[in-house]
Formats: structure tokens, C-alpha cells, sequence
């Protein structure tokens, strides 16, 4: 059986005189057949190791809710983490601490209602884990089994709380360098290791984790130098953020790199190491304005939004059986009749 493509076919008719200009218009618009998308799997513990063994860097975005999670799911972000950096970012708190275990069990569970590929972290807030360690492998359970995350996060040097929560068979990811949890001690967001003193301590800290058992680490705001010291002398991925280009990953927060936010908290607390890519909250806002002024003139919405008709029919009937009423007494009975019973008497307030 002889078989022509469907250009030499279309170009044999057209010098033939065989199809005229509507035919030749709906063939260029039959468009193939789009093939089925094969859902991508969910990112594993050992698909992140893999990328890190091969030297590929890996890429982190801390996301809050359902919204950010569908977008981070679609692109190729390898790890969603839901921080308690939610605090500040949308719940309105000057610090991570007010935050609660309950705070983060909520985002978690909307987080992992809309990303079913990248590999979900959630972060233990503040207070849940620093004074007693079973209370911390309990509010880690809780993360894995009520917040469907797949690995937990902590702040500080807590080698011991990480080796009790990997024995309980939680993958933990640990942080050092600038930990936003412990601001009232450093005096606030401020850079660390830029002394002999905190270079050995965020050095030693994360030699502790990883032997802990941890398997992964975010290095915050410290000299990229440190930071490549310390990525070279582990044997886990480590995740940077203000920590230069050669640590194993980056992280950064979605309504950061975004330019989701505009408002002046938001302003005041954004660290001068986030990279804007898009801007998202200016387009947010103009939207919003010019949905205003369109109601507002009455020119939103017009016909093309009002889809909703009723048969002619169907209405003449409907107002038949709802002729206006024009006789007041017929809907209120008079106030001195006998029959009637204020139940709301008139008060008077001045």
C-alpha cells in the first residue's frame, strides 16, 4: 500500500486546484494528535543521592500551600520544602518562632495535596525537639505520618535528637550557619562564620549531623568558602542558601524568586542573597486594581461572562407565579393591629 505524507498530499492538491482556501485552512489547522503525558514519579531519598553523586547540582524551593505546590510540582524542582519560614511569609510574624507544630501540620498537608513528584521536607519548628528528644522524634512521626512529608528538618547542633529520630526510621535534613529559630540568641538575622570561632562551630556541627546520621544539610548565610569546606569534607548533599555556588544545591523561598510579595513587611525581611526571576506580585497587584475599576464602572462583568441563560419559557412562567407584590399590608401586617407581636422593640441607643 502506497503511503504519502500529508505535505507532499497537501502540496499535490493545491497544484491540482484540488482544495480551496476554507479546505486548505481547517488541514493546516487539524493539528496531530497530542500523545498521553506519562506521570512523572515522586522523587526519592535515593534519586537526590544519585544527582549528588554525580556531581548534578540539586535544586530546592521552600513553598507554604496548595497554589505554590501545583507550580513547584510542575517544573523540575527536585525537593519542595515546607519551612516555618511560613511564619513570616504568610502568616505575618516579624521571626519563625511563634510558629507551631500545628502551623506546620496544616501547610504540610495542603503542600502535599498539590506536589506528587519533587521530595517533600518539612521543617520541625522551634520547640519542638530542643528539650526533650522523644518529644522531637514524636513531632518528626507526626510530619511524616499526618503531614505526608518525607523527610524532616532541624536547626542547630542536636546530633543526639537525630540519631534517635533516624533510628525511629525518619530521614532528617540538618541546618547550620544562620538558623532563623535562634535569632534572639545571635541578635538577629545576621551572617555566621565569619570568625575562626563560628567556623569551627558550624564546621564541627555538621560533621556531628551527618556522623548523627542526617542526610542532607542546609549551610545558611556563611562565607561561600566555608560553606565549599564544608560540602568537600561530607559525604551528604549539602544545601546552600547565601552560602555561595559550590555547595551541592540551592534552596531558595518560591515567593522570593518569584517577586510574589509587595508589601512592606515582606520588603523589610527579604535577605539580599534572593535572585528575583519573575515579577509576580506587581502583576498580582495590577490585576487586582483593574478588577476594581472594571466593577466599579460597571464594566465587568459583560455578556461574555454571564453564560448562565434560562428558557423563555421557563421564565414567563416564573414570573407569573411571582407577580410583584404592590400592596404593602398583603407582606407586613399593620404594627397596631391586635394580632401583632413586636418581637423587636425598638430600643433606643441615644
Amino acid at each position: 500500500m502506497l503511503r504519502v505524507s500529508r505535505a507532499t498530499f497537501l502540496s499535490s492538491a493545491i497544484k491540482n486546484n484540488c482544495l480551496n482556501g476554507k479546505q486548505i485552512q481547517r488541514f493546516f489547522n487539524k493539528t496531530p494528535p497530542v500523545p498521553p503525558q506519562i506521570p512523572r514519579k515522586r522523587t526519592t531519598i535515593t534519586d537526590v543521592f544519585n544527582k549528588y553523586k554525580k556531581n548534578i547540582p540539586i535544586t530546592m524551593v521552600t513553598a507554604y500551600d496548595y497554589p505554590s505546590a501545583v507550580h513547584v510540582n510542575d517544573s523540575d524542582i527536585d525537593i519542595l520544602l515546607v519551612g516555618d519560614s511560613v511564619g513570616m511569609v504568610e502568616l505575618g510574624y516579624d521571626t519563625t518562632v511563634p510558629v507551631t507544630l500545628d502551623d506546620m501540620l496544616h501547610h504540610c498537608k495542603a503542600v502535599a495535596r498539590g506536589a506528587n513528584r519533587p521530595f517533600l521536607v518539612g521543617d520541625l519548628p522551634f520547640g519542638t525537639y530542643e528539650v526533650d528528644e522523644a518529644d522531637g522524634v514524636r513531632a518528626a512521626i507526626r510530619l511524616m505520618k499526618e503531614g505526608n512529608m518525607q523527610m524532616v528538618k532541624l536547626e542547630g547542633h542536636f546530633p543526639e535528637v537525630v540519631r534517635k529520630m533516624v533510628k525511629a526510621g525518619v530521614p532528617v535534613m540538618g541546618h547550620v550557619g544562620l538558623t532563623p529559630q535562634r535569632i534572639a540568641v545571635m541578635g538577629g538575622f545576621k551572617p555566621q562564620g565569619r570568625t575562626l570561632k563560628e567556623a569551627k562551630e558550624i564546621y564541627n556541627a555538621a560533621l556531628d549531623l551527618e556522623r548523627a546520621g542526617a542526610s542532607a544539610i542546609v549551610i545558611e548565610c556563611v562565607p561561600e568558602v566555608l560553606a565549599e569546606f564544608i560540602t568537600k569534607n561530607l559525604k551528604i548533599p549539602t544545601i546552600g542558601i547565601g552560602a555561595g555556588s559550590k555547595t551541592s544545591g540551592q534552596v531558595l523561598v518560591f515567593h522570593d524568586l518569584t517577586g510574589m510579595m509587595q508589601h512592606p513587611h515582606h520588603k523589610q525581611v527579604t535577605p539580599r542573597f534572593c535572585k528575583r526571576y519573575s515579577s509576580a506580585g506587581e502583576v498580582i497587584q495590577q490585576a487586582l486594581q483593574e478588577y476594581h475599576e472594571e466593577v466599579t464602572t460597571k464594566r465587568f462583568p459583560t455578556s461574555q461572562y454571564c453564560p448562565y441563560v434560562i428558557p423563555d419559557d421557563q421564565w414567563k412562567s416564573f414570573l407569573q407565579l411571582n407577580s410583584p407584590i404592590n400592596d404593602e399590608t398583603d407582606l407586613y401586617p399593620p404594627k397596631n393591629s391586635s394580632n401583632h407581636v413586636d418581637d423587636n422593640p425598638e430600643i433606643k441607643l441615644y
